[in-house]
This record gives C-alpha cells, structure tokens and sequence, in this order.
C-alpha cells in the first residue's frame, strides 16, 4: 500500500449518519465506494439516540480527488450526511524502518555517563572502552553493517566466566526453545569461549525469524525501543560488564543480549509475541505505553513456561542471571506465580534492582503470543498496524498526524 515514493497513500476518514435505520441503508451507503473505486481500509459503528448507528470510515484518499469527491457527492445524494474528519493526532511514531535512525540515540542512562555507583565508575580505562564502544553505536545508520568490535581478552573472560557459570542452570531451567537455539549459535556464531559479534547473530536471526539487532548505546525510552520491534528490530547493546564484578550488571549489556535475549529471538511464536507488542506501541498513548512496557518485562524479560512438568525460563532476565533463574525456577523458590494473563500482568508494578517476586508462567509460547495477541487487539488502539518486511514500513488504516 505504498507509493513509489516510499510514503504511504494518503488516508481520508469519514463520519456517515445514515437517514433512518431501514434494511440495506449501510450497503446502500458503501455502495458508492466501490462504483468509483476509492477502496475502505476500516468502518466502525457507533450507536446513537433512537436506535440508530453512525459509521466511521477510513479510505485511500484525500479531498480533491475526483474519485473522492464523486463519493461524497454520492453519499450527499442518497440522504447520507457526511462529515470529512480531521487526521487523528498520535504521538510520533516511525513509519519506516530507516526512521528508527531518530530514536536510536536518545538514550536514558548508560553509556559513557555511568551512575557512581557503577562497578566501573572509578576505572578510567573501562570508561574509555566504553566510550570507544559507545561511538561505534552512535555512528551506526539503517542500511549498515553492525560494526564489528574487537573485544579484550579481558572481556572475553568476563564472557567465558558468565557463560560457563550459567551452563548447568541453562540445563535444568531453560525452555526447550532456547537450549536448541543456543546449540545452533554455538555452532554458527561462535558462542562459547569468546564474545560472539553481533553482525553474525543478527544474520542468524533474520534468516530464523526476520528479527535482527540494531547497536545501541544505552537504554532507551521505553516508546522508542517497544517500537522497533514493531519492525522485528532489537537494540542491542555491545559493550561488556565491568570485569570485577562478572555476575552482576546495573544495565543490560552484551551477556544480557546475546546471552538472554538473542537464542529466544530465533523461535517464531516468542518472535511473534514481541513484535505483538512492538505494533500496539506505535502512537498508543502513555498509559498503554506503561502497560504494555510491563507486558514485555513480565514476558520478554522474565517471562516461565510450563513445560515437561516443571517450570523453564525464556525470559532474557533470567536466562542472563544466574542467581535469578535460580530463584525463579529452583525448587525452593519462595516466589510467586500464577497463569500468564497481560492485562494482569499490564497492572503490576516491579522492582528493578533486586529478585522479582512475582512471574507469570505462559502454558506455552504459543500460549504466550496468543494471548499477548487477544490483548493487544482489545486495547483502544488509534489504528490498526501492520509492518510489510519486503519494504520495511508500517501501514495504517487510518488518518493519522504524527505529532
């Protein structure tokens, strides 16, 4: 639904007050649509007084337009009153995937300006490596190769010491989906001994899912990341916890994405369940912004399944934590659990710092996507959104002004 200029067609939205309530008067009413060949892209009822519903219509269009302007007069001549609506004003949302370039920088925290409690706020060499690393995702543009990092043996050996600690729990805890995933990066990507890049794992994600990693400096607005997965696009940071303290990070950084995230990135339906929350993101208003952020935490981030029995991991937070994953899933766990439903879990409040007390276990990833899917369908959403890969772009089917 896009012109050979890359912008979507123009959208047009209408108020029809229907004369009366008698049989056929909505057919007859969008008859006109179809005789000038202006076509719907979504109609809604909407009841009034008197037992009678006015309908709200979104076409491809604009005033001007001899088609549109046929219809209009159509309308006006069988008894039809038509309102022409004005754009419904949305918070800014990109359209298109290269417009992801606008929100990639602004960035909350992290990066070079780490908080003084930092385990490596004291240590100029480490905030120079950060700095360094911090450029590379600054200076990174849609349509580029991710920058290839050459990790310090040093990080390397965080890495290994991360990794290998969390083995034997990966075993015991982690869902089937991501055990298989990780053989396969393990084998493709290098997972292992040394830092894997980012280039290879985003290649071996898209050609799993179609997501792919996009370098990030730090954490973003909770808006601006949700909608990048609106087009199967994860920010990712790169750089790598301070050395002194291996098993703790205040900040997600390279463990916490290719080791947490990335392998559940490469199964379909948990691919699924996170552009699901991507999509209802674009120009939803802050409160939704807030409910589906916590949606993403209590799944994405620290999501269980049921599965063989017992309850595995597939959120990125535990998958990442060893003393987390051992406190959500091991057998003496004092945490609580209960059925994953989003709009319970879109009305939780979480701590950030510290073990999570409460997780919500899905029956399945299906399950999971499924019922992400029949939530975000209910939320009262501004328009409906749907993302085209072959040409990396958001259609709508509404009349909207970014704003």
């Amino acid at each position: 639904m896009s012109t050979a200029t890359g912008t979507q067609e123009p959208r047009l939205s209408l108020l029809m007050e229907l004369a009366g309530d008698r049989p056929g008067a909505l057919e007859a009413a969008l008859r006109p649509f179809t005789r000038h060949g202006v076509s719907l892209t979504h109609i809604e009822s909407r009841p009034r007084r008197g037992q009678t519903f006015d309908f709200y219509v979104d076409c491809i269009g604009e005033r001007g337009q001899p088609a549109v302007e046929a219809v209009i007069a159509a309308l006006t001549a069988e008894a039809v009153h038509v309102i022409v609506l004005d754009h419904r004003d949305v918070p800014w949302f990109p359209r298109e995937e290269a417009e992801l370039d606008a929100v990639a920088n602004n960035t909350l925290d992290a990066g070079v300006a780490l908080d003084a409690d930092h385990p490596g706020f004291r240590d100029p060499h480490y905030r120079e490596r950060r700095a360094a690393i911090d450029r590379l995702a600054r200076e990174y543009r849609h349509g580029s190769d991710i920058p290839l990092v050459d990790y310090t043996p040093g990080e390397d050996a965080t890495w290994r010491e991360v990794y290998q600690r969390l083995s034997s729990l990966r075993r015991a805890h982690a869902c089937t989906a991501y055990r298989r995933a990780l053989a396969d990066l393990e084998r493709d990507c290098g997972y292992g001994d040394r830092i894997p890049q980012g280039r290879d794992v985003s290649e071996f994600l898209a050609a799993r899912t179609g997501f792919r990693l996009r370098p990030v400096a730090g954490l973003l607005r909770p808006r601006d990341f949700l909608n990048g997965l609106a087009f199967r696009v994860f920010f990712s940071t790169q750089y790598m916890r301070h050395g002194s303290k291996p098993f703790y990070t205040p900040e997600p950084d390279i463990c916490h994405e290719l080791i947490g995230h990335a392998p559940m990135f490469a199964d379909p339906d948990f691919a699924d369940l996170s552009q699901e929350i991507g999509l209802a993101s674009l120009g939803a208003g802050d409160a939704d912004i807030e409910r589906l952020a916590r949606c993403y935490w209590f799944s994405i981030e620290f999501g269980l399944l049921a599965e063989d029995g017992s309850v595995k991991a597939y959120g990125a937070g535990l998958l990442s934590s060893y003393g987390e994953l051992e406190h959500a899933c091991g057998g003496a766990s004092s945490a609580g659990r209960e059925s994953w439903d989003p709009a319970r879990a879109a009305e939780r409040t979480y701590p950030v710092t510290e073990y999570q007390p409460h997780y919500f276990v899905a029956a399945s990833l299906h399950d999971a996507r499924a019922r992400m899917h029949a939530f975000c369908r209910d939320l009262a959403r501004p328009f409906y959104a749907r993302y085209h890969p072959a040409t990396e772009r958001i259609w709508v089917d509404r009349a909207v002004r970014r704003v």
